[in-house]
């Protein structure tokens, strides 16, 4: 069996790590710098970084983050926010990023998905999708979670490997910062759907809620920030928690 991932996720707002609820009332974290070094050193399998607030103008300012960062760590790291172009995409490669993760851009423009994997290889794509539960289904949203679609999750989740993504990051809505759970019936959902590993993100507060998302969501992969960032779950005691209970990770 393929070992399980934990990856704690760094959303990037001015040149700083910062953490909210339902994507809301955002505080300082630290340095992303500093968390990244402290990540790699503590054993995280893999580090994802979110632009919050990207736009086209300072594109170039988180290529520079990306460089200093990549300088400092040996696990691979995902970068999102703003891509809109194979440029934007060469750009933060050339800087040290291992994957890129699209979301809005890629709701707005499915081609661009396969855009992005024919030139740079499926496996550097992550198609990151929002999901909020709307009259009882779980819907795609945009602009951080501001924007409601017609697009079911599941469906766009199926549509956007079909299109070259190889690997889905799942955020619940619902669960972001709540610290109560990941969205289980989601998750295994998704996960049962897609032919790619999906990433489970949104609502991580124990270590019973990672043991949870692997065994009864199906994850490949489980996304945290702040009880990371706060030092309330070290990662080494998190993945000796799963290895006691069976649950297969890189120690």
């Amino acid at each position: 069996m393929l070992t399980k991932r934990i990856i704690p996720c760094l959303d990037i707002k001015d040149g700083r790590t910062v953490k909210g609820t339902n994507f809301l009332q955002l505080r300082d974290a630290g340095d992303p710098v500093e968390l990244a070094v402290r990540y790699c050193e503590e054993g995280a399998d893999e580090l994802v970084f979110l632009d919050i607030t990207a736009t086209t103008e300072r594109r170039k300012t988180l290529a520079g983050l990306v460089r200093q960062i990549a300088t400092h760590i040996n696990i691979p790291f995902t970068v999102g926010g703003g891509i809109h172009s194979k440029e934007d995409v060469s750009l933060l490669l050339d800087n040290g990023a291992d994957k890129i993760s699209v979301n809005t851009s890629a709701v707005n423009n499915p081609g661009l998905i396969n855009k992005l994997s024919g030139e740079f290889g499926s496996q550097c794509v992550v198609l990151a999708i929002d999901a909020k539960l709307i009259d009882g289904t779980w819907m795609v949203v945009t602009h951080g979670g501001r924007q409601p679609t017609p697009l079911k999750a599941i469906d766009w989740a199926l549509e956007g490997t079909s299109r070259g993504a190889g690997e889905i990051l799942l955020t619940s809505m619902e669960n972001d910062g709540t610290k109560t759970g990941f969205a289980l019936e989601l998750t295994r959902q998704i996960s049962g759907a897609v032919p790619v590993p999906v990433i489970a993100s949104g609502g991580a507060g124990t270590k019973e809620h990672f043991a949870e998302v692997f065994t009864e969501g199906k994850a490949d992969a489980a996304l945290a920030a702040s009880i990371f960032h706060f030092g309330e779950i070290p990662v080494p005691e998190l993945k000796r928690y799963l290895s006691a209970r069976n649950i297969p990770v890189r120690i």
